[in-house]
């Protein structure tokens, strides 16, 4: 039996960075149990990609005009421009082939617009063709108090490098932590072709009611009305439905999805 090629390989660089773990659909436990048990919609987007906690314990303060550092081991405060991860630098140059040594990424980097920091998460990452990454916050969590992230789509199948994302700092004059153990970036495998112009311009529309068809109808009855109507229907119809169908293999398109091939028909 052939084994289905991984969509994403992800690569340490850093020794003391956490691997990712497969996100969880409970929302780190922060899901109310009823959406867990009977909403298939939220606990699939929960669970979809995987988690990326920092590789170090570190704290974050912006003063309105200044980006400011520390961690364990610095006396004090240090203002961001550019800073290393502890020790990492010397680790790289040792590791590297000739030409490549003097190029470590930087850990932490403010950026030139107010308030906003890249930071690498000590990993790097390689997609199947076709595939590329989604770096976002974390799903249908709260968002952290003080930072936001940029929504970035990397094409990791012919871009190699650092998997960095970009915060917005959302209050001034407070630290802003960020735990080792505690992730606080989601990363998602997505088909190239799900964000191709082609594919975003040409979504079909209906206008209003008198243009449904009889198959609308039928699949709207289907959802809404018989599980309204009939009692003995289950509480979670669609949740249940949902989980029978990964058990029973999941989306007809996945083995060809998991290629980077369109799936015929």
């Amino acid at each position: 039996m052939t084994a289905t090629p991984a969509i994403v390989t992800f690569y340490r660089m850093i020794p003391e960075a956490p691997l990712p773990q497969r996100a969880d659909r409970s929302a780190l436990g922060s899901l109310p149990t009823r959406a867990y048990r009977y909403c298939d919609a939220v606990t699939a987007a929960a669970g979809f990609g995987w988690h990326i906690a920092p590789p170090i314990d570190f704290d974050l303060l912006w003063d309105g005009g200044q980006v400011w550092w520390h961690t364990a081991g610095l006396p004090d405060w240090l203002p961001l421009g550019a800073a290393q991860f502890p020790h990492f630098a010397e680790r790289f140059r040792a590791a590297a082939p000739e030409g490549i040594g003097d190029y470590a990424p930087p850990f932490l980097t403010a950026l030139q617009e107010p308030g906003v920091v890249q930071v690498w998460t000590g990993l790097a990452a390689r997609t199947a063709p076709g595939w590329s990454l989604l770096l976002r916050d974390l799903a249908n969590l709260p968002r952290a108090p003080g930072h936001e992230a940029y929504e970035g789509i990397l094409e990791a199948d012919r871009w190699f490098g650092p998997l960095f994302t970009n915060l917005r700092l959302t209050r001034t004059d407070t630290p802003i932590a960020f735990r080792a153990g505690e992730p606080f970036l989601q990363v998602q495998p997505v088909p190239q072709a799900a964000y191709a112009d082609a594919v975003l311009n040409g979504a079909a529309m209906v206008g209003g009611l008198e243009a449904f068809s009889a198959q609308d109808w039928a699949g709207y009855h289907d959802a809404i009305v018989v599980p309204n109507r009939d009692r003995d229907t289950p509480p979670g119809r669609y949740a249940i439905e949902g989980r029978r169908r990964r058990k029973s293999g999941g989306c007809p398109f996945a083995a060809a999805m998991a290629l980077g091939a369109a799936p015929a028909g």
